[in-house]
C-alpha cells in the first residue's frame, strides 16, 4: 500500500480505472476480480464476502461490536447488529464463562487469611538446635 499511494494527496484516488478514472466495481469485478479468484480456485467468490470474512475475523479475535462498526464503517453499532448478529452469538457463553472464572478467583481470595503462621520472610537459615 505504501507504493501504491506514494505521491498522494488528500482525496486522490488509490485504485482507479486503467483511465485513471473512479474504479467501478462491476467492472473490477469482472477484469481483475473474477479472473483472480478463479485462478486460485475460489470462482464465484464475491468482493462483499470478504467484508463478512474480515468482520467475522475480528469478532472472533475478541473485538467489540463498536471495533467493528468502525472497520465496516457503519453509521451505528445497532446497523452492525443488525448484519453481523449470528457472529456475536457465543459472546453470551463467553461472558458466562468469564463471570465463572471471575466468581471463583473471588471466592479463592475470600478465604485466605493474611498475617496467619509463620512468618517465613524472617526465617533465617543457621545451625539447628535440637532439644
Amino acid at each position: 500500500m505504501a507504493a501504491q499511494i506514494a505521491g498522494r494527496v488528500g482525496d486522490e484516488l488509490v485504485f482507479t480505472s486503467p483511465t485513471g478514472e473512479v474504479l467501478r466495481n462491476n467492472n473490477f469485478r469482472r477484469r481483475v476480480f473474477d479472473r483472480a479468484t478463479e485462478s486460485i480456485g475460489l470462482a464465484g467468490l464475491a468482493p462483499h464476502e470478504l467484508r463478512h470474512t474480515a468482520a467475522s475475523l475480528a469478532v472472533a479475535e475478541g473485538a467489540n461490536v463498536k471495533a467493528v462498526q468502525r472497520m465496516l464503517g457503519h453509521a451505528s453499532a445497532a446497523m452492525t447488529l443488525d448484519v453481523y448478529a449470528d457472529l456475536f452469538e457465543d459472546d453470551l457463553d463467553q461472558v458466562a464463562d468469564r463471570l465463572d472464572q471471575a466468581a471463583g478467583r473471588a471466592a479463592a481470595d475470600s478465604v485466605r487469611t493474611e498475617g496467619v503462621g509463620p512468618d517465613l520472610d524472617a526465617v533465617r537459615p543457621g545451625p539447628r538446635q535440637h532439644g
